[in-house]
């Protein structure tokens, strides 16, 4: 019996991977990143914050769904240290697009690099939809 998933593809990857992969009353979301769907990376650390969680708002609106679906994320970074000395303003942005203190699990690791070496890092999401 084959597994039944709804899929959403969009921006300058669409070609080869979905963005949403929804499996039952749960959504995966793919690594969001800076990257507007034209291809153009966000100037630093916190821009490039702020867009990733606007992009993972657009993945979930695909699915009917809001950032108060999230429970889990993961970032991506390929410099823990620059995170780290930022952290005051990343977590402020992080705040700001869930709409005060996220009640989700979160991990970050740090990776030697990312898809395009402009990139600062990657949010990975686990929605429950409803």
């Amino acid at each position: 019996m084959a597994l039944e998933k709804k899929t959403f593809r969009s921006g300058p990857f669409a070609d080869f991977i979905a963005q949403g992969v929804q499996v039952g009353n749960i959504l995966y979301m793919s690594g969001q990143i800076g990257m507007d769907d034209e291809g153009n990376v966000a100037d630093g650390v916190l821009a490039q914050v702020e867009l990733a969680y606007e992009n993972l708002k657009l993945v979930l609106a695909e699915f009917g769904a809001t950032i108060e679906n999230v429970v889990d994320e993961t970032y991506f970074v390929t410099d823990v240290e620059e995170l780290m000395n930022n952290a005051e303003v990343v977590y402020t942005a992080r705040e700001k697009a869930y709409g005060g203190t996220p009640e989700v699990s979160q991990t970050v690791l740090q990776v030697a690099a990312l898809v395009d070496p402009r990139l600062k890092l990657e949010i990975k999401c686990i929605a429950h939809l409803n």
